[in-house]
């Protein structure tokens, strides 16, 4: 394996946790896939849909996230929000996640 293909590896590791937080957090408003998706990009989080769909699924199945369908521009689109448990599981993660990013910036500097 080559310095770049561990560095890829690796860096997609890295890349999974910070993902769920980011979905939790972009959808404590409601979002269908594709604007969910568009808002992430906007913030400059790229995600591939099929990374997206199957994570939102996920989340919606461990009950952190609900769904509804609805019809919108003569089109059913699938509306997703973070539930009550997925909301306290977001403040939890995002401290934690303040957590680490300190005690990595004092390691890293």
């Amino acid at each position: 394996m080559t310095e770049i293909e561990h560095y890829q590896k690796l860096k997609l590791e890295l890349r999974r946790g910070v993902l769920i937080l980011a979905v939790l957090a972009e959808l404590r408003e409601e979002h269908y896939g594709y604007s969910l998706r568009k808002n992430l990009l906007a913030k400059g989080l790229e995600i591939d849909e099929g990374t997206l769909y199957p994570l939102v699924r996920r989340l919606e199945k461990q009950g952190l996230l609900t769904s509804e369908w609805r019809e919108e521009s003569n089109r059913k689109k699938r509306f997703y929000k973070v539930s009550e448990i997925g909301q306290l599981t977001l403040e939890k993660l995002t401290q934690d996640w303040h957590q680490v990013e300190e005690t990595l910036n004092r390691i890293l500097n």
